[in-house]
């Protein structure tokens, strides 16, 4: 029966946002391959950065995947790369999320055979994160990324930072990589009516877990040049149990002392419904409701 097959999402994310041919080329990897469904893809030219999501049955989506980094790291210098989005390397992160009749045990064994065999066939060091971390300094991919790129050639010689596969040594033109096993994240953006970037940093200072803010948020300010505006740009870790709309409140709390409205906001690629659903119950003030009284839920099951 076809609906027994496991299947495990992943959004690998390429530090290109600009060069469309590139884009597509890696992007293609993913397209009329069997067992595997491109769901999506975003390019984000401020960001300089294509964040792609694919789900499938891991053997496929592996092959797919070892294409995609091939074109990638074929096709982008990080040399002379520039954006807005803290990177390390041509193919930033590879996260694996488990979806169905996988658990996320398994989803870490696969995240972490990826690691091991790019490592090998790109001689590219790789660092293991979230839950694939091998020690607790490594879990938080912020961490590891500290320095970003440009810093990264000396911080990886150091013995505390030598990459769990791959050489010691950066790769000249991709820089490393972090692969890992991790909860469904919503990438979720709060746009700001004004073009002052010291009042976004101050305000995704506030929200943030590790600044004193909400548990499940990462949030760093963003200048968005061709709207003339800043954005909160947010990792939501964990959403149910820091829910959106608790961070969307916040950062207009925030927002509010500089006289800053809020200008709208944005989920980047896939999002769970029940991060919508929370959300909406919460703002129309219902009492008692359940998932289950979701059409689609019920249909899906």
């Amino acid at each position: 029966m076809s609906g027994m097959k496991q299947l495990i999402q992943c959004i690998p994310n390429f530090s290109e946002g600009r060069n469309l041919e590139k884009i597509e080329t890696i992007v293609n990897s993913f397209r009329g391959k069997q067992g595997v469904k491109l769901l999506d893809y975003q390019s984000d030219s401020d960001h300089n950065r294509t964040v792609v999501t694919v789900v499938g049955e891991p053997d496929p989506l592996k092959t797919a995947l070892m294409e995609a980094l091939g074109s990638a790291i074929d096709g982008i210098d990080m040399r002379t790369h520039k954006g807005q989005h803290p990177r390390m390397g041509a193919v930033d992160v590879i996260p694996f999320i488990p979806v169905k009749k996988i658990s996320m045990k398994e989803a870490v064994d696969i995240s972490r055979k990826v690691a091991e065999e790019i490592s090998e066939k790109y001689n590219l060091p790789v660092f293991l994160y979230e839950e694939s971390a091998g020690r607790p300094e490594r879990r938080n991919l912020s961490d590891i990324r500290k320095g970003q790129f440009e810093a990264m050639a000396d911080k990886i010689k150091q013995p505390e930072w030598r990459p769990d596969f791959g050489p010691a040594k950066i790769h000249p033109t991709a820089g490393v990589t972090a692969v890992g096993a991790r909860m469904p994240l919503v990438a979720f953006n709060v746009n700001l009516h004004t073009d002052r970037l010291a009042i976004a940093n101050d305000i995704a200072k506030k929200v943030r877990h590790s600044s004193g803010g909400l548990r499940y948020c990462k949030a760093m300010g963003v200048a968005l040049k061709e709207k003339n505006m800043v954005q909160v740009s947010m990792n939501m870790t964990d959403y149910t149990k820091t829910a959106l709309y608790r961070s969307f409140e916040l950062i207009k709390t925030e927002a509010a002392r500089y006289g800053v409205t809020v200008a709208g906001s944005e989920i980047v690629g896939l999002v769970p419904m029940e991060a919508l659903i929370d959300t909406a119950v919460y703002y129309l003030g219902m009492e008692n409701f359940s998932m289950e009284q979701v059409l689609e839920t019920r249909i899906m099951e």
